[in-house]
């Protein structure tokens, strides 16, 4: 057990080679209920949500998610989220632990200045709980617990049903780089789901895992790829932004979409498992070039797999960069992010 984000958290159940395997070839379980569950609901809520976050709420259609980032004025990344259509005027929207009280202090300023009595947003995140499930047999898993499921879930869409007795949400969504679900469910609920999940064969999974296989996904990870300091643009997440309306750091997120950025996100591949970690240096005959935002031996691919910022002329694949790994230098090729796709069904 470890602290993270103002919990403790299991790094790891039976170890983490054996629980990436897990989500990589049949089913892992996560207790996630660190995330934030902010109910955000009112006349107003989306154009709330079209002001303060870079996807758009207006076009997202009731019983789908979106992934999409809350950027401060200048377009650095406060949070980044997942957030479901529950209604015309109501949504759940999902912060990283860490970062659930900054979010709900900066929708709630925005509320008091733009929107006085359009909306409310009600934090649920005590009340209740979030379970994922995921890898190439969750999806049979889940579907074979819910009672009269009807055709199945959609990637990114949500469903209100019964999950082995009990009411909760569940959505086609995760952080890991395979199909998978989240389920939100009564906090009382919680322990009965997880040993029922585990009955089913899913395999309990600690933090420790859930680094590597979002590291191997390429998807970032706040307070490390993106943070108020570095923007979408930089991140390489532009796919997530708008610009075609003005919302919370648009004007500065389209002059470096048509300017260009100084630094960028990159993949890094070195051999052997002496994993670079967050901060290592990175340089380029003996100049400093970037730095590593994140690191690890990944036992997907038997390699070792880092993502870093460098400045854009070294960002091309195939780039040779040296990495400074506890005082020792070792040659890393820049490659394209994600490291691991899931292979696709025949």
């Amino acid at each position: 057990m470890m602290p993270f984000g103002g919990w403790d958290m299991p790094v790891q159940y039976s170890g983490i080679l054996a629980e990436v395997k897990a989500v990589r070839t049949a089913a892992g379980l996560f207790d996630v209920s660190h995330m934030g569950r902010l109910y955000i609901s009112g006349p107003q809520a989306t154009q709330l949500l079209d002001w303060v976050l870079t996807g758009s709420a207006e076009s997202l259609r009731v019983g789908r998610a979106r992934y999409c980032m809350i950027c401060n004025e200048d377009g650095g990344v406060i949070d980044d989220t997942i957030f479901y259509r529950l209604g015309d005027d109501s949504y759940l929207l999902i912060p990283n632990a860490g970062n659930r009280l900054e979010v709900v202090a900066w929708f709630q300023q925005w509320i008091d200045r733009k929107f006085s009595g359009g909306c409310v947003i009600d934090d649920r995140t005590e009340s209740t709980a979030l379970i994922a499930c995921q890898g190439p047999a969750a999806a049979g898993i889940i579907e074979g617990m819910i009672d009269d499921l009807g055709s199945p879930v959609r990637p990114f869409a949500w469903r209100h049903v019964v999950l082995s007795g009990k009411q909760v949400t569940i959505g086609r969504t995760g952080y890991t780089g395979e199909d998978g679900f989240e389920i939100a469910s009564d906090a009382q609920d919680a322990g009965f789901i997880w040993d029922s999940l585990m009955a089913q064969g899913a395999l309990p999974c600690g933090l420790g895992a859930r680094d590597v296989l979002r590291l191997e996904a390429g998807l970032p990870l706040h307070g490390h790829e993106i943070s108020p300091e570095i923007t979408p643009i930089e991140a390489g997440l532009e796919r997530f932004v708008r610009f075609d309306k003005e919302y919370l750091g648009s004007q500065a997120l389209a002059r470096q979409q048509e300017n260009g950025v100084e630094r960028k996100l990159v993949g890094l591949k070195t051999p052997g498992r002496s994993a670079p970690r967050a901060e290592y240096a990175i340089s380029v005959q003996g100049q400093s070039v970037g730095s590593v935002t994140s690191g690890s031996y990944s036992p997907t691919l038997d390699t070792s797999i880092a993502m870093g910022y460098v400045l854009v002329r070294y960002a091309q694949p195939g780039q040779v960069v040296d990495l400074d790994i506890r005082g020792r230098t070792a040659q890393a090729e820049v490659v394209p992010l994600p490291f691991y796709t899931k292979p696709q069904k025949s």
